[in-house]
């Protein structure tokens, strides 16, 4: 048995330090569990936020070394355990305490995007005709897992505390889920380009390369509604079509 030691943000909103718990660590453990050890036997008050451990909840959300994770999809055996581990609460939503941060204003986000709004049914059975490939389209999205690591790496959101302008990569995977949908009728590309704040993305795929769940936000979701703002808003023939459409 060795042993190693976890550099652990303890604190809340008025402030807080790093402190050092040196704990036993053995084959196959991850950072979670080293949490729950430090948590039994040296630091019973640490808060942290967990629930499944099995990479499907998306509760045990933080900074493990600087760089958004899953602390119980982090093994201890990709990690150097010659230094401490540093592990932190993620920076881009209020901190609560210690490793609990306020997630609540992505949940208020989402409800400000429209909801899926079918079109009429194809035949009198009051069933749809889709094809496969279209469905197949839109299925990756489902897979996300609400973690928010995606969220918090984000430099919009992380550095520059756009919260009120950009409502951040989980929930453009969201938007695409719904706008690529077979069977969507609802118009969301005004609400991309203005308050939604998609022009802020600068495409540097950081959201994609932290998603557990291996979804290609940049590629799939967020380059296709890009585009697609962009025709909606621009495209000449799309204007001209709009005008006549709308009697202006």
């Amino acid at each position: 048995m060795k042993t190693a030691t976890f550099r652990i943000w303890r604190g809340n909103s008025e402030g807080g330090l790093l402190r050092d718990y040196t704990t036993e660590v053995s084959e196959g453990m991850v950072v979670l569990d080293a949490v729950h050890q430090i948590q039994s036997k040296q630091a019973p008050d640490l808060a942290c936020r967990w629930n499944c451990k099995a990479g499907k909840c998306g509760s045990c959300s933080a900074e493990i070394n600087g760089a958004p994770r899953l602390m119980c999809m982090t093994r201890l055996n990709d990690l150097p355990l010659d230094k401490p581990v540093t592990i932190e609460p993620m920076k881009a939503f209020p901190l609560i305490r210690d490793l609990v941060t306020n997630v609540s204003w992505n949940y208020e986000v989402k409800k400000r995007i429209k909801k899926f709004k079918p079109r009429r049914p194809d035949v009198s059975d009051g069933t749809w005709r889709m094809l496969q490939p279209d469905i197949d389209r839109v299925q990756e999205f489902r897979k996300c897992i609400e973690c928010f690591l995606c969220q918090d790496v984000c430099h919009v959101l992380r550095d520059h505390r756009k919260h009120d302008e950009f409502i951040g990569p989980r929930f453009f995977v969201h938007a695409a889920g719904l706008e690529m949908h077979p069977l969507d009728t609802e118009e969301r590309s005004q609400e991309l380009r203005t308050s939604f704040g998609i022009g802020y993305c600068n495409i540097t795929k950081c959201c994609t390369n932290v998603c557990p769940e291996e979804i290609k936000i940049t590629d799939n979701a967020i380059i296709p509604l890009k585009e697609r703002v962009v025709d909606d808003a621009y495209d000449p023939i799309r204007k001209l079509i709009r005008r006549f459409t709308n009697g202006d």
